[in-house]
C-alpha cells in the first residue's frame, strides 16, 4: 500500500467505488480506496439494486440519467461487461387524482432534463404488466428506462476502470484513525500503515459514523432494517415471453420486479424498524439481519390484491438488510459541514440506481470545486445543528412508511416536531398559526380561520388560496406582523471587514455606519453562491463597530464555511454566529411606521429612518435591532430580538397594532408578494448553475471593481453571451401555480424551466419565475407552461409588476 495519495476514499460499496472511479474521469489518478473487508461488503451486495430515472427534482433526475448511460457502457464494455437489465420499464402506481396531478408535474420536470415519461391510466397500467389487478387504481408513471443491475458486477467494474488509470484499491484494511494537521491534510490512519493525503472522502455506507466519529462529526444518517423475498416461478411471467416492469406502489407500500421467471417482492412496512442505533458489530460484513416477515403481513395482503398471482407462489428466499436514510431521505454528497478538505457520499437510499451520479457530482465538486448541476438538494450542509442521529432516525421511519408517496407543495410531515422553537411558537399556535419547517425552524405558514380548518395537499389552488389573499389585503392595506424563525445571521468584526466583504460580494458593499444593502457571492466559475444583506451597526453600549450578515435559513453552515474558507491569514476578521440567538418579527404595511412609532421610542420619519437604515432600539422594553428592509414589497421593517426579550417584543407590536388592524400573517403570502415585486429565493431561484447577468442581478455587480471572488470567470461568461435568462411570467390560468421544474415551451420545444411560482395576490396574476433561452426573455413573447401535464398560455413580462417605482417601500 502507498503511504500517501492526493484523496483517500474510505469505503467500497457503490459510493466508494463510484467516487473514485469518477475522480479518474475528472483527472485526478493519485487517488486511493480502503475498505475494510471485501467490495460490496456492507449494504450494496443485497441491493436490491433497481435502476430508475425518476426523480422530485431536476438535480436528482441528471445523475440518474448520468448513473443509467454509465451503467449501459459498462454493460456493453467486452472486456468486462456487466449484468444489467436496462429498459424493462416501470410503472408508479396511483389511485389518487393527486398523485396523478404529482406525475404529470414529475414527468414535464423530467423533460426538461431530456427523460421522457409517460403518464398512463389504469387500464393500461394492466396492459403493460401482466399481473396487476385494476382495483382501486387510476393510473400511474410509466419510465420506459427502468432496470435493475448486478451489483458486485457494478462495482468491480467501477474499481477495474479506476485502477486502470491510475487509482489504488486496498481491501482488508481496516481505518483505524484520522489526523487532521495545521495545513488541513489528513492522515489515515490504517491495520497495514499510516497514509498522507490532502483530502478524505466517508463513503462508510451504514458504517459512515464510525468513521465521521474519527473526525469528530456525527452524521444526519440511520439505517433501516428492509426485506424482500424472491419467489418460485410463476406461470404469468413465464408466458408473458418478455421481462415484466417494475412495479412501485404507493397504494400498499412494496415494489417488485422479475427475478429469473419469478418475482423480487420488497417491502416497506408501517411496523418498520432501525438497525445500529447502539452501535454495529465490527464482525458484520456480507451479513443480514434475521428474517422478520410477521412484520409484513399488512403490506403483503394488499400485495397479494394488487398482484393475485403471488397467493398461488412460493417463497425461495427472504433477504433482510440494513439501507441508510437522511433527514430528508435524500443523500449526503459533497463537503462535510465545518471541515476541511472533508467530502461525504453517505445516506444513499437507493445507492445502486444513483450511485454512480452521485460519484460524478462527488468528483466534480472535489476536483473544480462545484458541479455542473446546483447540488443543494444533496449538500450535506442543508441540515444544521438540530441534525441529530436521534432525529434522523424518526425521520427515517416516517420516510419509509411513505417510501412511494412524494412529497407533495407546502406538506410538512410530523415525525421530528416540534425540533427548533422560539418563544412565540405555542403563542403563534395559541392564535391559530398552521406552521410549516425551513431547516428544523417551526414557521408560520398561514393563519387558519378556525380551529378546524384542515387543508387539501396537492398540485392546484386550494383552500388555503383564499386564507392567503386576506392576509396579503391586509398587509398591502393595513399592516400586518410574522416572525421570521432561524433566519441566518452572522456578526463579523474587525478592521479588515470592509476589506473582506468586498472581495467577497461582486457588487459595492455599503461602508456608512447605520446603512443597510443587499448583496451576492459568486464562485470560482462566476456563479452565484449566495445572497446576504449587509448591516452596518454602530459602535454602542452593545457592542463595537459590527456588521451583520443576514441570509437565509437553510445556508447556516453553507454561508459560514464558504465565508472562513476564504478568510486570509493577514486579515483581522472574527465570524461570529446569532443564528441560535435572535430571531426576527417582520411589520409590513403602509401603517407599519404608526405602529413602530408607538412601540418604540425615538424619531422613526422617513427623514428619520428612510428605507436600509438599521438601527439599534428598544420595542417596549425588549432591546432590538431595527432594519428598514422588505421582502414583500410594502413599508417593512425586520426587527431583530434576543429570544429571551421575543414574547416582551411582541406583546408591545400587538398593543401597538390594535389600533392600526394589525393581523398576523404567514409565509405563503411572503411567498406571494416577493413574487409580485421581482424578489428571489435562495436554492429556488438562486443556482450555481447561473451567473448574476442571467439571474437578472446587474444592478449588483460591479465588474470595474479591483477584484472580487469568481471576476475572471464571470468576465469569460459574459464574453461567451447569455446562455439562460430568468424572467416573469403570466400563467393564464386560475386553477394552478406553475411549479418548480415545470417546462416552458415555445412552438412545442421545451425552452425553459420554471423555478418558483405563485398567485400575485395585489396584482391578480399568476406569476412564476423560468430560467428561458435568452431569446425568449423578451417582455411579451407568447409561450406556454406545463401546469399538471396541461400547456396553458403564458406570456413573458418585466420583472417585479407590483410597485415598480418601489414607492410604497420608500415611503
Amino acid at each position: 500500500m502507498k503511504d500517501q495519495a492526493r484523496v483517500v476514499v474510505i469505503g467500497g460499496g457503490i459510493a466508494g467505488c463510484s467516487a473514485l472511479y469518477h475522480l479518474t474521469q475528472e483527472g485526478w489518478t493519485d487517488v486511493m480506496l480502503i475498505e475494510r473487508d471485501e467490495l460490496t461488503s456492507g449494504t450494496t451486495w443485497h441491493s436490491a439494486a433497481q435502476v430508475t430515472n425518476f426523480g422530485m427534482t431536476q438535480t436528482m433526475v441528471g445523475l440518474k440519467t448520468h448513473s443509467i448511460n454509465l451503467y449501459q457502457e459498462l454493460r456493453d464494455d467486452p472486456e468486462y461487461p456487466v449484468g444489467y437489465n436496462y429498459g424493462d420499464g416501470g410503472i408508479r402506481l396511483a389511485n389518487t387524482a393527486e398523485q396523478m396531478d404529482g406525475y404529470r408535474h414529475f414527468a414535464s420536470m423530467a423533460a426538461g432534463m431530456d427523460v421522457e415519461f409517460e403518464v398512463i391510466d389504469a387500464a393500461e397500467c394492466a396492459r403493460r404488466h401482466p399481473l396487476i389487478s385494476t382495483d382501486n387504481l387510476l393510473g400511474g408513471l410509466w419510465d420506459p428506462t427502468d432496470g435493475h443491475i448486478d451489483p458486485a458486477q457494478l462495482c468491480q467494474a467501477l474499481a477495474r476502470r479506476a485502477r486502470l488509470a491510475g487509482a489504488e484499491v486496498n481491501r482488508h484494511t481496516s481505518v483505524t484513525g484520522l489526523t487532521q494537521h495545521r495545513d488541513d491534510t489528513w492522515t489515515v490512519h490504517t491495520d497495514k500503515g499510516d497514509v498522507k493525503c490532502e483530502i478524505v472522502v466517508n463513503a462508510g455506507g451504514y458504517r459512515c459514523n464510525e468513521i465521521g466519529a474519527m473526525m469528530g462529526v456525527q452524521h444526519p444518517v440511520a439505517s433501516m432494517e428492509h426485506q424482500y423475498f424472491l419467489t418460485e416461478d410463476i406461470q404469468g411471467i413465464v408466458d408473458a415471453g418478455h421481462r415484466i416492469p417494475l412495479l412501485r406502489c404507493p397504494i400498499s407500500d412494496y415494489y417488485c420486479r422479475q427475478e429469473k421467471n419469478g418475482l423480487l417482492l420488497g417491502f416497506y412496512e408501517q411496523d418498520c424498524r432501525t438497525w445500529g442505533m447502539d452501535g454495529i458489530d465490527p464482525h458484520f460484513t456480507n451479513a443480514l439481519c434475521p428474517d422478520d416477515l410477521d412484520r409484513v403481513t399488512d403490506v403483503l395482503e394488499g400485495a397479494f390484491a394488487r398482484m393475485p398471482a403471488l397467493m398461488e407462489t412460493g417463497i425461495r428466499e427472504v433477504v433482510n438488510g440494513p439501507i441508510t436514510y437522511t433527514i430528508d431521505g435524500a443523500p449526503l454528497v459533497g463537503p462535510i459541514p465545518n471541515k476541511r478538505n472533508a467530502f461525504c457520499i453517505i445516506g444513499l437510499r437507493a445507492g445502486l440506481g444513483e450511485g454512480g451520479g452521485h460519484g460524478w457530482l462527488l468528483a466534480q465538486q472535489i476536483v473544480h470545486g462545484e458541479a455542473e448541476y446546483d447540488t443543494w438538494v444533496i449538500d450535506p450542509r442543508r441540515f444544521t445543528g438540530h441534525a441529530s442521529v436521534e432525529l434522523t432516525a424518526l425521520k427515517a421511519i416516517e420516510d419509509y412508511q411513505n417510501e412511494f408517496r412524494f412529497h407533495f407543495p407546502h406538506e410538512h410531515r410530523p415525525a421530528g416536531r416540534p425540533m427548533k422553537t422560539t418563544p412565540l411558537t405555542n403563542v403563534l399556535l395559541s392564535e391559530g398559526a398552521h406552521m410549516g419547517t425551513v431547516n428544523g425552524w417551526e414557521r408560520i405558514d398561514y393563519i387558519m380561520p378556525t380551529p378546524d380548518f384542515t387543508e387539501t395537499l396537492g398540485f392546484r389552488f386550494n383552500e388555503v388560496h383564499d386564507v392567503v389573499a386576506a392576509e396579503v389585503q391586509n398587509v398591502a392595506t393595513n399592516v400586518g406582523l410574522t416572525e421570521v424563525s432561524g433566519f441566518n445571521r452572522f456578526e463579523l468584526t474587525g478592521n479588515d471587514v470592509h476589506s473582506f466583504l468586498d472581495r467577497m460580494f461582486c457588487g459595492v458593499v455599503t461602508k456608512r455606519a447605520g446603512r443597510v444593502g443587499l448583496g451576492y457571492l459568486l464562485n470560482d466559475h462566476g456563479m452565484l453562491k449566495g445572497e446576504a444583506t449587509i448591516a452596518n451597526i454602530p459602535a454602542s453600549d452593545r457592542g463595537e463597530n459590527r456588521v451583520w450578515y443576514g441570509s437565509a435559513a437553510a445556508s447556516e453552515f453553507h454561508d459560514m464555511d464558504w465565508l472562513q474558507s476564504h478568510l486570509r491569514d493577514d486579515e483581522d476578521v472574527a465570524i461570529k454566529s446569532l443564528t441560535n440567538q435572535q430571531t426576527i418579527l417582520v411589520l409590513a404595511g403602509p401603517k407599519a411606521r404608526d405602529v413602530l412609532s408607538a412601540a418604540a421610542r425615538g424619531d422613526w420619519s422617513r427623514d428619520a429612518f428612510p428605507w436600509l437604515s438599521v438601527r439599534e432600539a428598544f420595542i417596549g422594553i425588549a432591546p432590538a435591532t431595527v432594519l428598514g428592509i422588505s421582502f414583500s414589497g410594502e413599508l417593512a421593517y425586520e426587527i431583530h430580538i434576543p429570544n429571551e426579550n421575543l414574547h416582551a417584543a411582541y406583546a408591545a407590536l400587538r398593543k401597538a397594532g390594535a389600533a392600526h388592524g394589525l393581523q398576523l400573517f404567514g409565509g405563503r403570502a411572503v411567498d406571494s408578494m416577493r413574487l409580485e415585486k421581482g424578489f428571489l429565493h435562495w436554492k429556488a431561484d438562486i443556482l450555481t448553475e447561473f451567473d448574476p447577468f442571467e439571474t437578472g442581478l446587474d444592478r449588483f455587480v460591479k465588474m470595474d471593481k479591483s477584484d472580487f471572488i469568481g471576476k475572471a470567470a464571470l468576465e469569460k461568461r459574459v464574453a461567451a453571451g447569455m446562455q439562460r435568462k430568468l424572467v416573469t411570467l403570466v400563467v393564464d390560468t386560475k386553477d394552478a401555480p406553475a411549479h418548480g421544474g415545470a417546462s416552458v415551451r415555445s412552438d412545442g420545444r421545451i425552452v425553459g424551466t420554471v423555478t418558483s411560482g405563485d398567485w400575485g395576490h395585489r396584482t391578480r396574476l399568476n406569476l412564476a419565475y423560468a430560467f428561458v433561452d435568452p431569446a425568449i426573455g423578451v417582455p411579451d413573447t407568447q409561450v406556454t407552461v406545463d401546469i399538471i401535464g396541461e400547456p396553458i398560455a403564458a406570456r413573458v413580462i418585466e420583472m417585479g409588476p407590483y410597485d415598480p417605482s418601489y414607492a410604497r417601500m420608500r415611503a
